[in-house]
């Protein structure tokens, strides 16, 4: 007996998902009404957050629309609108300052993520001394940025300093060179002191991901020919990909906000040749008292930073979404 056309059911065109995102913005007050007493909990850190994050946030985001008098009387501060972003953007001293910033960020990370990568490898491998090894290369991390900041100085000090006594030993240079006071090798040489400061972090997260790579696939690749190389390129590097993301995402985001050791090393000299953003606002707000103008320069460093922060959590939160929709 066949079922009559008007008793079939009709074909429903597949509903498009909408984005997560907005979908979990929207029903949040909807969350907050239902389960209303368990958000009184954190209501105490909601209040301290909105009075030490929110608040300074709002306030600088309003004092870049503003210009402040020299006399620091915020009473008599003048209403400019976007007049400090346009001075900002348009100035040749920030087009030097993001290209310093760039170079920093780019290489600090780069390197400081391919040292740590290189150092996870070996000692995930058992060997006499591991321990040891592992407990060495965690010295720059454990270290303060100050007190790495007049270690590092002290090593590229152009008249005492280590590096040059030892280059003058080893007869590669004749006589001793300046280091930081040239604007050629200055940033290159905090780039360096940086790397020394934040390799190991990146040594500990991929090391930490390396432990959940399966040894079946490394033994499977290895039972069908594949060399040292190959089982590297193809298996490693794609289960340490997520890792990989978050570590990069996190070094980015310290490098951008990265102040002690630029500043304790050389004071964003000579010449402005270690300016970045940082120490361009340190010293805007605090060297000038032009208040409204480092507002502006902090409220365009928190909106690159608050880009990166999204696909932190993004790259953070991507597992769990994948095992909401198993």
């Amino acid at each position: 007996m066949s079922v009559s056309a008007s008793h079939q059911p009709s074909a429903q065109p597949p509903q498009k998902k909408s984005s997560g995102f907005f979908n979990r913005l929207a029903g949040l007050p909807r969350d907050i009404a239902r389960q209303w007493n368990d958000y009184l909990y954190v209501l105490p850190a909601l209040a301290i957050m909105l009075v030490v994050i929110a608040y300074p946030i709002f306030y600088t985001v309003r004092l870049s629309f503003y210009s402040t008098p020299p006399n620091l009387a915020m009473a008599d501060k003048v209403w400019v609108g976007l007049d400090n972003y346009r001075r900002i953007l348009s100035s040749d001293s920030f087009r030097s300052v993001t290209w310093n910033t760039l170079e920093w960020t780019i290489f600090s990370t780069l390197f400081a993520y391919l040292i740590g990568l290189g150092a996870a490898l070996v000692i995930q491998r058992e060997f006499p001394g591991r321990s040891i090894v592992r407990g060495l290369l965690l010295i720059p991390w454990v270290i303060s940025y100050v007190s790495a900041a007049y270690i590092w100085k002290w090593l590229y000090h152009s008249d005492y300093g280590l590096i040059n006594d030892t280059l003058v030993r080893l007869n590669i240079i004749e006589h001793n060179i300046n280091i930081l006071d040239n604007i050629h090798r200055a940033l290159p040489a905090l780039i360096i002191a940086n790397i020394w400061k934040e390799f190991p972090f990146a040594m500990i997260m991929l090391l930490a991901g390396l432990q959940g790579v399966p040894d079946q696939l490394h033994r499977a690749a290895l039972v069908d020919g594949a060399g040292p190389w190959a089982r590297f390129w193809h298996i490693t590097m794609p289960q340490l990909k997520s890792v990989s993301v978050i570590t990069i995402l996190l070094l980015t985001l310290t490098n951008l906000n990265s102040f002690t050791l630029v500043w304790i090393m050389t004071g964003g000299g000579p010449a402005g040749s270690t300016d970045i953003w940082i120490t361009q606002i340190y010293q805007l707000a605090f060297g000038r008292t032009r208040f409204g103008v480092a507002s502006a320069y902090s409220v365009i460093l928190f909106l690159v930073m608050l880009s990166l922060g999204y696909f932190y959590v993004k790259a953070l939160t991507r597992g769990d979404r994948q095992r909401e929709g198993a």
